[in-house]
């Protein structure tokens, strides 16, 4: 029995780690929150063209678990972007997008850019 736990444990290791260290691996950019305290804080709401770019080569949203939580740009056809509301990442029905206030973008959750006491989460970049 302890065996097959360690098993368990070990695939956990193996299927969670490649995501954490490719967040890591990416250039860190700050945090995406409405804290003003947090440390390189960039407030929600301030996507767009610019620095952010429209395309799926633009800046990625991490939490801190290492689930990537959608595109950081205000392109609604990017399948993954925070701004495209039929999308896995910016539907307010998705519990993987920021834009649901029941699910990563509730304002309990500490990782979630609109908990005005949390941490937010980590935008990563070419």
């Amino acid at each position: 029995m302890i065996r097959v736990i360690r098993i368990f444990i070990l695939l956990g290791f193996i299927l969670v780690l490649p995501h954490v260290a490719f967040a890591q691996n990416q250039n860190y950019q700050g945090q995406y929150t409405i804290n003003p305290y947090a440390p390189q804080a960039v407030r929600p709401g301030t996507v767009g063209g610019g620095q952010y770019g429209n395309d799926s080569n633009s800046p990625k949203l991490y939490d801190s678990q290492g689930n990537f939580r959608g595109n950081l740009n205000s392109n609604k056809y990017d399948p993954n972007s925070v701004a495209n509301p039929y999308g896995q990442y910016g539907s307010k029905y998705s519990s993987d997008s920021i834009n649901n206030p029941y699910g990563a973008g509730s304002r309990y959750n500490q990782d979630s850019p609109y908990n005005p006491y949390g941490q937010g989460m980590g935008i990563y970049g070419q």
